[in-house]
C-alpha cells in the first residue's frame, strides 16, 4: 500500500472514531435519561399493585422503571445517598423529616389503606374482636405470646413502635418478641409458619391470605391508618438523580387514570379494594 493511500485511510478511521465517541456518550445519556429508580414500599410490591401500574406508565411514557422493594426507612436511606430517583413509601413522620433535610421535594398523597393485627385462630392473647390496637398490644404483652415484628426499620415496622410506645411497653429484648428483618410478605410466611401475631397492612395480607391462615384479630382503630405518598428526590440535592423522570412518575401515580386503577384494584378477586386514592386530599383528614 502506498504512504498516500495509508494515510487515507488513517484519516478514514480517524473520522469513524471521531463520528462513534462523539455520538456514543450523547446516545448513553439519552438512554439513561429513559431509566428511573423507583426505591419504594414491599407492600406496593407483594400487593401486586405496582405490577399492573408500572407496565401502564412505561407504555405511556416510555420510562423504564427500575423498582427496588424496600421498607420505607431503607428507601429513604436510598434517596439520601442519591441512589434512587423517586420514592414510594409509607411513614408519614421520616417522610416529612426527610424533606425538612433537603432530600426530597414534592411530597404528594397518593393513597392509603390500613393496618391490622393478625395472628393464630386460636388466639392465645384474647385479642379478637378488640378494636383499639394498644389494649391488644397489651393483651399480648401480658400473655407472652410471641409477636413476630419486621424489625427492618419500615413503615409497618415505624407504627408498630408507634403502638408499642402507646401501650407503655419496651418490647425490645423481651423473649415473646422476635424480628425477621424481612418484609412484609415474608413476615407474614414466618408468622404463618410459628404461628405468633404481627402487624401488616391490609393489602399485603389480603393477597397473601389464602396461604396463611393467619386470622384479622384487631382492626378500624384510627392508629391504625397506612398513608402512602411519592416523593421526588431532590436535583439540587443530587444533580445526577432523573428529575424528570421522577415528576413524571410522580404525576402518573396522582393523575385521575392511576387513582381510578388504584380505586377498584383487588375488588374483583378479594370483593374489596387493597388501598383507596387520595390525591388532591389532606393528609390530617383521612380517617375522619
Amino acid at each position: 500500500m502506498s504512504r498516500h493511500k495509508k494515510i487515507g485511510l488513517i484519516a478514514v478511521l480517524m473520522a469513524v472514531l471521531t463520528l462513534v465517541f462523539s455520538v456514543t456518550p450523547a446516545a448513553a445519556v439519552s438512554h439513561k435519561q429513559k431509566n428511573i429508580i423507583l426505591s419504594t414500599t414491599t407492600s406496593t410490591q407483594d400487593s401486586g399493585l405496582l405490577d399492573v401500574l408500572i407496565p401502564i406508565f412505561e407504555k405511556k411514557t416510555g420510562y423504564f422503571v427500575k423498582t427496588i422493594a424496600v421498607g420505607s426507612g431503607q428507601a429513604m436511606a436510598m434517596g439520601q445517598k442519591g441512589e434512587a430517583d423517586v420514592l414510594l413509601v409509607h411513614s408519614p413522620a421520616a417522610e416529612k423529616k426527610f424533606i425538612a433535610e433537603g432530600y426530597g421535594i414534592n411530597r404528594r398523597l397518593v393513597m392509603h389503606n390500613d393496618y391490622i393485627i393478625v395472628g393464630p385462630p386460636s388466639d392465645p392473647a384474647g385479642i379478637k374482636g378488640m378494636k383499639s390496637a394498644v389494649e391488644a398490644f397489651k393483651k399480648i404483652a401480658a400473655a407472652n405470646s410471641v409477636f413476630m415484628s419486621r424489625g427492618d426499620n419500615s413503615g409497618t415496622h415505624s407504627k408498630e413502635r408507634d403502638i408499642w410506645k402507646a401501650a407503655g411497653i419496651n418490647a425490645e429484648g423481651q423473649k415473646w418478641y422476635q424480628q425477621t428483618g424481612l418484609g412484609m410478605g415474608q413476615t407474614l410466611a414466618v408468622a404463618a409458619e410459628k404461628k405468633t401475631y404481627t402487624v401488616a397492612d391490609r393489602g399485603t395480607y389480603l393477597a397473601l391470605k389464602k396461604n396463611l391462615g393467619l386470622d384479622i384479630l384487631t382492626e378500624g382503630d384510627t392508629i391504625l391508618l397506612n398513608i402512602y405518598n411519592v416523593i421526588e428526590v431532590n436535583p439540587a440535592k443530587w444533580p445526577k438523580v432523573n428529575a424528570a423522570g421522577a415528576k413524571a412518575f410522580a404525576d402518573f401515580m396522582v393523575s385521575s387514570q392511576t387513582q381510578n386503577i388504584i380505586k377498584t384494584f383487588g375488588v374483583d378477586k378479594f370483593g374489596s379494594p387493597l388501598f383507596f386514592p387520595d390525591a388532591g386530599k389532606k393528609e390530617d383528614r383521612l380517617g375522619k
